[in-house]
C-alpha cells in the first residue's frame, strides 16, 4: 500500500451519510478505483458477483442502496468523506442482515454463537479511497465515523472483519478493502475472534 503520506487534517475533512452526498460524488470516488467493478456489492449479490450480475446491475443496486441526493431517505448504506469539498472516500456500514453473503461467510461466525437474523448488529464491510488520496490515513476517520452513525440509527453493536497487516509483507489495496486491524483498534473496536491467520472480527457494543 506504500508509505503513509501527510494525513489530511481533520478540519479539512467532512463525513456525511451517503444520501446527503450526490451520486456524481460517489461515482467519482468509485470510478477511480478497482472497487468500481464491484460497486460495493460483494456481500450483497446472490450468486457469484462477476458471473451472476452485470456492472450496470451492480451500479443500479448501489445507487438505490445509498439513496444519494435524497437527504430525507429513511436509510442509506454508508458514509462519504470530503476533503476541502472534494469527494475522497467511502465506507459501507449497515445492519449485518443487509449483507446476504455474510450469512454464508465463515469469517463472522467461526467460533461464535451469534444470531444471524439480529438486525441490531451492524457491520462495516468496505472502504474505498479515491485514487490520489490513498496513503493519507482516510480509513481512520471513516472507521471512527461509523460508530456514531450506527449508534444513532439504533444499532446495539457494530462489527468489522479486517485484515491483519504484517511488517515486511506486501499487500494489495484489494486485500484491505475490509480495513486493517489497526484502523479499527484506533477507532475503539475490540477484537472478539480470530477466525483465520490474517482476519479478525472487531466489535463495539453500545451501552
Amino acid at each position: 500500500m506504500g508509505t503513509m503520506q501527510t494525513p489530511i487534517p481533520a478540519d479539512q475533512l467532512r463525513i456525511v451519510p451517503a444520501n446527503e452526498a450526490s451520486w456524481h460524488d460517489l461515482a467519482t470516488i468509485f470510478g477511480s478505483t478497482d472497487a468500481g467493478h464491484c460497486q460495493c456489492q460483494r456481500f450483497k449479490v446472490v450468486g457469484w458477483i462477476w458471473r451472476d450480475s452485470t456492472h450496470e446491475q451492480r451500479t443500479t443496486m448501489l445507487r438505490a442502496q445509498t439513496a444519494c441526493g435524497d437527504p430525507n431517505a429513511p436509510s442509506t448504506s454508508g458514509l462519504v468523506a470530503y476533503a476541502d469539498g472534494e469527494p475522497v472516500g467511502w465506507v459501507a456500514v449497515e445492519p449485518r442482515t443487509e449483507y446476504p453473503k455474510l450469512r454464508t461467510s465463515r469469517v463472522p461466525w467461526a467460533g461464535r454463537d451469534e444470531d444471524k437474523d439480529d438486525d441490531a448488529v451492524w457491520a462495516v464491510t468496505c472502504f474505498v479511497v479515491r485514487k490520489g488520496y490513498r496513503g493519507r490515513g482516510l480509513t481512520y476517520p471513516l472507521a471512527a465515523a461509523t460508530i456514531a452513525f450506527a449508534r444513532e440509527r439504533g444499532a446495539r453493536s457494530l462489527e468489522a472483519y479486517p485484515m491483519i497487516t504484517e511488517p515486511g509483507r506486501e499487500i494489495t489495496w484489494g486485500e484491505t478493502h475490509v480495513g486493517t486491524r489497526q484502523v479499527f483498534e484506533e477507532a475503539g473496536f475490540t477484537e472478539v475472534s480470530h477466525p483465520f491467520k490474517r482476519r479478525v472480527v472487531m466489535r463495539v457494543d453500545f451501552r
